[in-house]
């Protein structure tokens, strides 16, 4: 089953958050876009490009009203060491939650059973807490922060504009489509 439209199911965790250990519930997503960023674990090679990527690019996604969180089966403590042992890791501005007992990771159907790691799972909640985009990645493909916020303008904008749609490569002023007979076999 799609977890396209669906709601973010409950949950409780802890996150480390510019020197602070934070609860984040569902709760929190309730009136902003929200960004779920799982990856496998801290202390790794592939990942901290990631996190490092959105970091470069956090206050894009600030502007565009968008929360980032971090999430990896880690506890708060395993962040905490990272954050303050890595220079890369050392410039999130973002909460990383842990997942140690994996409830984030199995309600977001990304958790690797026999390993107790989660795959690298993107997905953009909207204000509603309902989600409207999952990629999930192999674990030695990383991802590119500036295609994510291009995904999140497109959800946005289509979000705002009900009878739109948006196009293969659109980007942020470009022409979009509005669906109808007239287009049928004419694209």
């Amino acid at each position: 089953m799609s977890l396209i439209n669906t709601e973010v199911k409950p949950f409780k965790a802890t996150a480390y958050l510019n020197g602070e250990f934070i609860d984040v519930t569902e709760a929190d997503l309730q009136g902003q876009w929200s960004i779920f960023f799982f990856y496998p674990a801290d202390f790794t090679f592939v990942c901290p490009t990631e996190l490092g990527d959105l970091a470069d690019n956090y206050a894009e996604f600030k502007k565009l009203g968008v929360e980032i969180y971090s999430v990896s089966t880690d506890t708060h403590f395993t962040h905490k060491a990272w954050h303050d042992s890595s220079e890369t890791i050392g410039k999130l501005q973002y909460p990383m939650i842990a997942d140690p007992t994996l409830q984030i990771s199995r309600n977001f159907e990304v958790l690797i059973e026999e390993a107790g790691l989660a795959e690298r799972g993107t997905f953009v909640v909207d204000p509603d807490g309902k989600i409207q985009i999952v990629e999930i990645n192999a674990g030695n493909i990383g991802r590119n922060a500036e295609e994510l916020l291009r995904k999140v303008k497109a959800a946005q904008y289509v979000r705002a504009n009900p009878n739109e749609v948006c196009p293969a490569k659109w980007k942020e002023g470009e022409e979009t489509l509005a669906p109808s007979l007239d287009l049928v076999g004419k694209i």
